[in-house]
């Protein structure tokens, strides 16, 4: 998002407004100016939602946390922890600063739901009855510790740039992205040859990734998460990666 063009549009906009930001873009790993964008939804009495589904993990890394400077001050929060905390795939995070509105979105009363002074979980998430997604979440940070977190997410952010460095030198492949967090979209020659090379890449069960379209091209999106990932991993990825394009004819 550019917040000039964000300024221009909420100068002519007179109905209540809610601006949803992103902080780790699942393709390009790019962080949308989160202070600036704050500053100019609230001016005008806006809500100012983010999407850090990847990105906002990056707050625990002081390398990294400069990219989210400012989401401290964001009305709500959306992130997922199954991806770098490596929990069950449902295991997501909706973060409120303001608990009233929460209530007023979600709470149901009725005379069979029993209700009481404490914490009611429907009055904060959708469903009203879910298993304890919140163990295996607590569980995960308590183990890393800070430090621990910090360095996954380091760690992930330069596996992608060794991934995006030497993947750049071969020839016939196009990194598409500034690497910015954890991942690198990878291009091979045309489109027709970048989905053969993945197809090829996932029927040999050594590695895994999948296709993405970027910007109107087709690529191979690669994301770095796991934390037991190490850079033999990464030389390993990129030796199947050209061998593949090596492997794979181009159409003509």
């Amino acid at each position: 998002m550019r917040a000039e063009s964000l300024e221009v549009m909420l100068a002519t906009n007179v109905e209540p407004v809610v601006v949803c930001a992103q902080v780790g873009n699942v393709n390009s790993g790019s962080c949308d100016p989160i202070a600036q964008i704050v500053n100019l939804t609230h001016a005008c009495d806006g809500w100012v939602h983010v999407d850090g589904a990847f990105g906002l993990w990056a707050a625990a890394s002081p390398q990294y946390r400069g990219l989210v400077a400012g989401v401290e001050r964001a009305d709500s929060w959306a992130t997922d922890a199954h991806k770098w905390l490596n929990v069950p795939y449902d295991c997501g995070l909706a973060i409120v600063a303001e608990p009233n509105a929460t209530k007023a979105a979600l709470h149901a009363s009725t005379s069979y739901l029993t209700s009481s002074d404490g914490r009611e979980p429907g009055d904060h998430v959708l469903e009203m009855s879910r298993r304890a997604r919140a163990v295996p979440v607590y569980a995960a940070l308590r183990s890393l510790g800070r430090e621990g977190l910090s360095k996954l997410v380091e760690d992930c952010c330069h596996h992608a740039r060794r991934l995006a460095a030497t993947m750049a030198a071969v020839e016939g492949v196009t990194v598409l992205n500034a690497v910015v967090l954890n991942q690198v979209l990878l291009r091979f020659i045309d489109d027709a040859t970048t989905y053969r090379v993945i197809d090829q890449v996932q029927r040999g069960g050594e590695v895994w990734l999948g296709p993405t379209v970027w910007r109107g091209k087709a690529a191979a999106r690669v994301s770095f998460s796991n934390w037991s990932t190490n850079e033999a991993d990464v030389d390993r990825l990129s030796a199947v990666l050209t061998h593949s394009l090596a492997e794979v004819e181009p159409e003509s």
